[in-house]
């Protein structure tokens, strides 16, 4: 097979065996796009003709960009980029197709990892306790108590159907990442924002989405950002609203008040307690406030 053919044969079984996601699929065919075009630059017919030092001078070649038509790849694009690299070059190994590693000794540049921002509990009970009035401010408190409650993925919540839910146990099941599923505690505050929904809709049968759109189908992910966004301008929060910055608060406020991180990766699905970490810099930062602010010695003017 050519490297185009293997490429798609590995993106077949990413979506296949693998179950990734159309989105993750297209994310690997991007990079991998990037990486082909640079093989047929450089005459190189096949993955076995790449190595270590060609692989320097592509991801450099991707960092620098093109003059005159883009700025080249940030650093955490690049490390995106190996990352799909090394994953393709691991299941060529596998079957006997390449080898050795051509991405053996290579690392993309440092990435400055960023704290995500979050609501401190005021501006998170005033954003989910917003009455959005007309038709549509029942399932509006709806997704954003669950959000709230239960730091959902966009992606998790928009897939809800009525099945999922356990109201009387307090719980919802849901589908993340990997095709994995996972129970996660709902507050008594989306509970009853939940059974105020079921209650408006009537009839609530186990497969029919839990949150819809004007039409009766599954609200699109694009219209449940555009609600927060609108929301939150209602409130005056001046913080750009988004689903995920619930999710980060959830996170944060759990860490903050119980300390077990453990039990906070278990809550947002996180396959590696690493991701999980980035939160532990969030408590810090409340904490170091509050010492800068109480301590004597530390007292900024």
């Amino acid at each position: 097979m050519t490297p185009e053919q293997q490429v798609e044969h590995w993106l077949a079984r990413l979506a296949g065996e693998r179950q990734a996601s159309p989105h993750t699929v297209d994310g690997y065919r991007r990079d991998l796009a990037k990486l082909l075009r640079f093989m047929q630059a450089q005459q190189l017919a096949s993955f076995d003709a790449l190595d270590p030092n060609r692989m320097r001078s592509f991801v450099a070649s991707e960092h620098r960009g093109k003059p005159g038509k883009d700025d080249g790849l940030a650093p955490k694009s690049l490390q995106r980029l190996l990352s799909s690299c090394r994953s393709l070059f691991r299941q060529l190994s596998r079957e006997g197709l390449l080898a050795s590693d051509p991405l053996l000794g290579v690392r993309g540049p440092k990435v400055r990892r960023k704290l995500p921002q979050v609501l401190d509990v005021d501006e998170a009970g005033a954003l989910v306790e917003t009455d959005s009035g007309g038709k549509l401010a029942v399932r509006d408190r709806a997704m954003l108590e669950l959000f709230y409650s239960s730091g959902l993925r966009l992606s998790e919540l928009v897939g809800l159907r009525w099945a999922d839910l356990r109201l009387d146990d307090g719980e919802v099941r849901v589908l993340g990442k990997g095709s994995k599923t996972r129970i996660v505690p709902v507050g008594r505050h989306a509970v009853a924002a939940l059974r105020a929904l079921g209650a408006e809709q009537g009839s609530m049968p186990a497969d029919d989405a839990v949150f819809r759109g004007r039409r009766g189908a599954p609200i699109n992910p694009r219209t449940v950002q555009l609600r927060m966004n609108k929301l939150a301008l209602q409130q005056g929060i001046p913080k750009h609203i988004h689903p995920h910055l619930l999710r980060h608060t959830f996170a944060s406020h759990m860490l903050e008040s119980s300390g077990d991180l453990r039990a906070v990766q278990e809550l947002l699905g996180h396959a590696d307690i690493a991701t999980t970490q980035i939160y532990t810099h969030l408590d810090f930062q409340h904490l170091a406030k509050v010492y800068d602010a109480a301590h004597p010695r530390a007292r900024r003017k």
